[in-house]
């Protein structure tokens, strides 16, 4: 692939010295001797890089036309790298020009080893964001696909985990089959057996749940099926169960793993021939009802034990629609948490980096409650890690991670980069904005 930088300089003999050393390495280069130049050159031409004068007049020394022509640049390529070549009579300016998003500088006469280091740097940058954008866009286009062609009932989300499981959920849910969800708790396996009734032939019918880890195991066969008056100490009179009231819709059994072997016996019965009784009755009921159980349990190893059927586990595991912990989809705590925020207050950076940094043992439902405390306690104001209440140990590592550089780190980052600014920010495992803003205040901005 074809590596291009843009230079614009008002000087052919910067542009004729700058093409020379980026053409030793493969580097193809466009010159404009002009801003207008330059800009409609971006029109027309795929650049990675450009490289900018801050002066294009004759005895004009105050790098505002540098100014005018970045905006520019920024304002029809928000994300193209451009380097800036300045004078130490306007330094400050291009420092300025570095905290709004300009990819570096560099002092005229500059040392041709540090420009083609950071051209190189700023190719390989640019790659990695086309990439990145690449994969951005497919996945945005897929949400938008699943939710024009599915009833997502508005969930949010966004890494590719959760789309394919969504995807595979929703496809299955047109056909009638028994569908196994599986994940730990708090992953919203609940949610996602809802979003499969509403794509289903069964949507107008009822969407019943019931959780049967939430029950004794003597009161799991009476919620289910139902009872008559006098069937069990407290049932005072007769009661329907969750097949009846699910007649015509969807049955959501979560936590199935719970279920005891006798209730296993009548639900196989059940999802066979749609026929069961009521405890305490001898009359056969008939319900025609599409069954969506979930656990977070290893059925397979409860089947070696004993605790469960396997001919139940077949019935209902016909396909199984396995959703990820919070863990692994990484892309969705950010969004999760603004929604559960609602606008109430705003997320520092810290508190983002502590958010993507814990693994979430409690998954979306913990996600949820840390939030929530948050805006709580933060009262309109930023959000801070302490106010996340994250484990202790969790947040101390991230604490750690956000640890400010000495002076004399950043100094030795830079001599070690050659002084190259980019590559001192990668080794710090910084941005070249936030190494610029330690950098400034160390008083190291002018020694760069």
């Amino acid at each position: 692939m074809t590596r291009t930088v843009l230079i614009i300089d008002d000087n052919p003999a910067v542009g004729e010295a700058l093409s020379l050393a980026l053409s030793l390495h493969e580097i193809r280069a466009l010159v404009a001797l002009t801003p207008d130049e330059g800009l409609a050159l971006l029109q027309r031409e795929a650049v990675d890089v450009v490289i900018q004068d801050m002066n294009f007049t004759a005895d004009t020394t105050s790098g505002e036309e540098g100014v005018e022509l970045f905006r520019a640049i920024r304002e029809q390529h928000s994300d193209l790298p451009v380097i800036l070549l300045t004078a130490w009579t306007h330094l400050e300016t291009a420092v300025e020009l570095v905290k709004a998003g300009a990819a570096d500088y560099l002092a005229k006469p500059w040392d041709d080893n540090k420009l083609l280091a950071t051209v190189e740097n700023l190719l390989e940058l640019s790659e990695s964001t086309r990439e990145v954008n690449r994969g951005r866009r497919e996945r945005r286009q897929r949400r938008e696909m699943l939710q024009k062609k599915y009833d997502l009932d508005s969930l949010v989300f966004a890494s590719e985990a959760m789309a394919r499981t969504l995807d595979l959920a929703c496809q299955v849910a047109r056909s009638d089959v028994s569908v196994l969800i599986t994940g730990p708790n708090g992953t919203g396996k609940e949610r996602i057996a809802a979003i499969m009734h509403a794509n289903s032939a069964v949507k107008r019918g009822p969407f019943v749940a019931v959780n049967c880890g939430a029950l004794p195991g003597e009161l799991i066969e009476a919620e289910l099926f139902g009872a008559e008056a006098g069937a069990y100490t407290g049932a005072n009179k007769a009661r329907e169960g969750r097949f009846e009231l699910a007649d015509g819709g969807t049955l959501f059994l979560d936590e199935i793993g719970n279920l005891p072997l006798p209730g296993q016996m009548k639900l196989l019965r059940v999802l066979e021939t749609g026929q069961f009784e009521r405890l305490g009755s001898g009359k056969t009921r008939q319900a025609k009802v599409r069954v969506l159980s979930a656990t977070n349990a290893d059925l397979k190893a409860m089947i070696q034990a004993g605790t469960f059927r396997e001919d139940l586990y077949y019935r209902l595991n016909v396909i199984e629609v396995n959703l990820p912990p919070l863990a692994e989809r990484n892309d969705d705590i950010l969004p999760l948490a603004e929604f559960f925020l609602d606008g109430r207050a705003e997320l520092g950076e810290a508190a983002r980096d502590a958010l993507l940094g814990y693994p979430w043992p409690g998954n979306v439902r913990e996600l949820k409650n840390a939030i929530e405390r948050a805006a709580l306690l933060a009262g309109g104001n930023v959000i801070t890690p302490e106010l996340l209440n994250l484990p202790q140990h969790v947040a101390g590592a991230a604490a750690r991670n956000l640890d400010e550089p000495s002076r004399e780190t950043v100094e030795a980052a830079l001599h070690k980069a050659g002084g190259v600014v980019s590559r001192a920010a990668q080794n710090l495992g910084l941005s070249r904005q936030a190494l610029y803003r330690r950098m400034e205040r160390y008083g190291l901005a002018t020694t760069a």
